[in-house]
Order: structure tokens, then sequence, then C-alpha cells
């Protein structure tokens, strides 16, 4: 039962053992539902039947029922409620855990707003299933048919009655399942497409503004809406029609059991007292499959969301194991790599640098030198071929072992929106305030810490909102510094820093970078003239490698590189 759960439902091990509990007490739930009606039964024998008894007797099984059902719907409460609230939790955590665990490649090809939205709102219709629908629903399913028996038991005709109606009802349901499904998968990939087309007009708003499309957005939006509001609509008439014939045929169920008892009573097959008792029976029933087909409606609706949750559980993530990496040699061989396995943006790749030199990689704009920092630092995972340190395959190694190793300075900087403090110190999370200040010197970034209302405790807006270019690239220069791993990765860091900033910076890292394991990429070439390694790299693959003596006579490309270079350098507007 439990594995059933976790299937189905894309639970966790823990909430698939509280919806089992929720279960069994939904049923007992159902079960003592019918106290009312019993002691009811126990008055109507009385009355009907001629058996005197004490208003005592009545007094005590009132307040028997009531401490009974009181006990068992505080019971039913924790299982449905408090479990299912821890539930949701641990769902999200499972969630963002496995998402840490996967490759890069994984996010540039979903939509973050979908991501969003699956750990928050489905998780939430999620938990309003459980804490509702699906333990109330297979708890209904486990009391029906034993109810049923025991009403067959004492009189066929009234039993069937009872029963036929409930089962018809309940077959036209699960006979729609297919449409309504269908109609749920639309209206909630719309709604995805809306989410996404909404928080891409939220981030652009600079664009969208500059260039005179504000009219136009807001009315792509507008129509996205209302279309996402016609699939809305045919959705809930899918559900409700079958709801509504549901309803209607189960509300046979007390017509039929009447007509059928009446024929019995007058044929003398039975008591009065036994046909009001199966009406009732028929009452209660009917109560619970009222509630059964709106919880069976429900679950149909999050069948979409759970498989999405279960699509990010099945993406394979990145593993590994913990190893120690005591040497810091990068030793690439033959490496492949596509991002959407179509063309190769990587064919081939093959190179090696050592600890204590600095690695350069040079090539035109789209020659795969960011793809390729990428593979080595294992934000993606390469295709073919091999990338080792220290001798050792990265893809064996856990991405937690290998990260503890790397610093990495992309050109795209990402920032959070808390203090200057706080996002320098994530290159080093156990570092003191004094550790992160001193990065934050090396990486020619006091001087504006300084200027801010309250320096170094300034909150910085979302991804650094509220600072230029150049100095977010600091900070980002900054956590490299604080880590200071033995293996540096450095992609373009002087392309948003001024010509002032960028001395003292290269200063610093001339520091930083002694005995260690450095590749870098820089579009300035007076930059990298004077590395121990320089990798020229064409349509995906190495061209040519070696010092810039060498490259400057054997690699047209190389050559082309520093030609356009001093071009550039001496252009005037």
């Amino acid at each position: 039962m439990k594995n059933f759960f976790r299937k189905n439902f894309a639970l966790t091990e823990t909430g698939a053992g509280d919806l089992i509990k929720s279960t069994i007490t939904s049923f007992i739930v159902y079960v003592s539902n019918m106290l009312p009606a019993m002691l009811l039964m126990y008055f109507l024998d009385e009355l009907l039947m001629g058996h005197a008894r004490s208003a005592t007797s009545y007094i005590a099984l009132s307040l028997i029922g009531v401490i009974i059902m009181g006990v068992i719907f505080r019971i039913d409460y924790d299982a449905m409620y408090n479990s299912t609230y821890r539930e949701s939790a641990n769902l999200r955590l499972d969630i963002a855990e496995t998402l840490g665990k996967m490759p890069l490649s994984y996010f540039s090809k979903h939509d973050l707003s979908d991501l969003a939205q699956t750990i928050m709102s489905d998780v939430a219709a999620l938990e309003h299933a459980i804490s509702h629908a699906i333990g109330k629903t297979i708890g209904f399913a486990i009391y029906f048919p034993l109810v049923s028996l025991l009403l067959i038991m004492g009189n066929v005709k009234l039993g069937l009655a009872v029963m036929m109606p409930i089962i018809l009802s309940f077959l036209l349901i699960m006979l729609s399942k297919r449409i309504q499904l269908k109609e749920n998968l639309k209206y909630f990939k719309k709604l995805r497409d809306n989410s996404e087309s909404f928080q891409e007009a939220i981030e652009n708003q600079q664009e969208i503004k500059s260039f005179g499309m504000v009219d136009e957005v807001r009315r792509n939006l507008y129509k996205k809406m209302e279309e996402s509001e016609k699939i809305h609509l045919k959705a809930e008439i899918m559900v409700g029609i079958p709801l509504i014939l549901s309803g209607v045929i189960g509300h046979m169920a007390l017509a039929v059991v009447i007509i059928v008892g009446m024929q019995l009573y007058m044929a003398g097959e039975t008591s009065v007292l036994y046909v009001v008792g199966y009406l009732m029976a028929a009452m209660k029933i009917k109560d619970g499959f009222d509630g059964l087909s709106q919880n069976v409606a429900e679950i149909f609706y999050l069948d979409a969301m759970i498989n999405r949750i279960k699509e990010i559980r099945n993406t394979p993530v990145q593993e590994g194991k913990e190893e120690k990496i005591d040497s810091y040699e990068i030793e690439l061989k033959d490496v492949t790599f596509s991002y959407n396995d179509d063309a190769k943006v990587i064919r081939g790749v093959g190179f090696t640098a050592n600890p204590g030199e600095v690695t350069a990689l040079v090539g035109m704009s789209g020659c795969g030198k960011t793809s390729l920092l990428r593979l080595i630092s294992r934000l993606y995972d390469y295709d073919g071929g091999s990338i080792k340190i220290g001798r050792k395959d990265i893809k064996r190694i856990s991405t937690d072992s290998l990260f503890e190793k790397i610093s990495i300075v992309f050109q795209d900087v990402t920032l959070f929106n808390t203090s200057v403090l706080e996002n320098i110190r994530i290159g080093r999370s156990d570092a003191s305030d004094e550790e992160v200040m001193e990065a934050a010197k090396l990486a020619n970034c006091h001087e504006f810490v300084e200027k801010l209302p309250d320096k170094y405790n300034t909150p910085i807006g979302e991804n650094g909102a509220t600072l230029s270019g150049g100095e977010r690239q600091r900070i980002s220069i900054a956590r490299a510094f604080l880590k200071d791993a033995p293996i540096i990765i450095l992609d373009e860091i002087a392309a948003s820093l001024d010509v002032n900033n960028e001395k003292k910076i290269q200063e610093s890292l001339n520091r930083l970078i002694h005995d260690k394991t450095v590749i870098i990429i820089s579009h300035r070439m007076k930059s990298i003239e004077n590395a121990d390694k320089i990798v020229v790299m064409k349509d995906g693959k190495v061209e040519a490698s070696g010092s810039h003596r060498e490259l400057i006579t054997v690699s047209e490309t190389y050559k082309n590189l520093v030609e356009k270079a001093r071009l550039a350098e001496e252009f005037s507007y």
C-alpha cells in the first residue's frame, strides 16, 4: 500500500505512511457516522415495535456515541491535516534536494517559472487533496463494499436498491475519467504558459518600455488570459456534466429504496423498521458518496501535477561518490557535448591544464569556450570522452567534493537579495566578517561598499539590482578570493570592469592564482599573452595550443584574434 501511494501520488516515504493512517481513520469515520442512525433505529424499534426502554439507556448510548465519534474525529483530524502539512514541507524539500543534484543543463531546458509553480502551487494542490480527498476516497472504497455486503445479507432486494444507484454513479464518473484528464491537462499547460509569459514580461520591463512594446505585450497577455479562461470553462463543463449526472443518479437511491421497500412491505416480506433502516443507510451512504464524487474529480485534476513532480524525480541526477582530490591537473580527452541533443557544441576537445599554470581559452564567439568551462566545473555533464581532475573522472566524483576544490567566476553574475556581506560569504559559508572584508578588498569592492548606506550590511536587491555591472562582477570575484580553491575558472571577468578596476583586480588575481590550476577566458588578448598555455578553439574543436609566440606563427585563428583586438583598441568614435 505504501509503494502504491508513493508511485501514484508522488509522495515521500513518510507521506505515504501518513496517508495509510489517514485512509484507515477515514474508514473508521465512515463507520462511526452510522452511530446516530443506529441510535435512531434503537428508538424506532421502541416506537414501532413496542419494545420499551428507559430514558437512561438513550442518554447513555448517546453519550457513548458522542465520545466515540469525538475521539475518532480528533484522531482523523491529526491523520489528515497535521500530517498533511508536514508532508507538504517534506515534498518541497525533497523536490529542492532533487533539483540541487541535477546538472545545469536541466534548467536550460525547463522554464524556471514552471519549476517554481511545481514547488509551490502543485505541492499546495497535492496537499489539499491529501487532506481532503485521497484518504477519504480510499476509505470510502473500503467502507462501501463492506456495508453493501452487510445490507445484502440483511435483505438482498433492499441491499441492491441501496447499492446499484451508487455503483452506476461511480461508473459514470470513471467512464468520464479520460475526458477529464485530457481537459485538465490542457488547462494545466496553459496556466504554465501564462506564468512564463508574465515572468518574461516582468523581467524584461526595461526592454519592453524602451522599445515602446507596452501595449503589444499587454494585448498578448490579455489574449493569453482569455484563452486560458475558455480552456478553464470547457474543462469545468467537462468535469461538471458527469458530476451532475452522477449526483442525479445518486439521489435516485433514496427513491429506489422507498419504492422497493414499500413493495416488499405490502407483500409482507419485510417490516417498516427494516425499510426505514435501509432508507437511513441509503442516506448515510449517499452523503458519503456525494463527497466522494467531488474528491475523485479533485484527484483527476491532480494528475498533471503529480506527473510533473514524478518527472522531476525521475530525471537523472548528477551522481558520484565522495572523493579526496589531492592533485589538480585537469586533463580533457576527446570531449564531446551538445545542449539539446542537436549539433555538437564541443567536438573532440583535448588538452591538459597543469597546476601552477594559467591556461587560456581563446576563439571567436560561439566556438564553445564557456561551454567547456561549464563541463570542467561539472555544471553540465559531457556526452563523450573524459575529463579528469587528479586522474579521477569528474563524472564519478560527487559535485560536493568537486565544487569544494573549484572557484568559478562567470561573466553572468548571479547575486542574492541580501547584504553585500552575505553575498560574498557564499564563497565560504564559515568565513568570518573580517575574512569577507579582506576578500572584498582584494577584489576592489571595499571602496564602493563603503559608500553604501549600511556599508557591508546593505541589501543589494534582487540579483544586485542596486549595483552597477562592474560592482556586481567584483562581488563575484570576491567570492573566489574568499573560497581560495586550488582550481580557478574565470570567464570574461573583466567584461564589466573599467580599466582602472581591471588593473587592480589583475594585480590581486596574480596573488590569488599562485601555485593553482587556472583556466581563463578573456577577449582582451593582451591580458593572456603571458599565459603558460593558450588553447585556440574553432567550431567546438581545438585548432592549436601553445604559447603566444608559437601560436602567432602557426594559428590563423589566433593571429586573426590578435589583429582584431589591436584594431578594437585603436578604434575611436
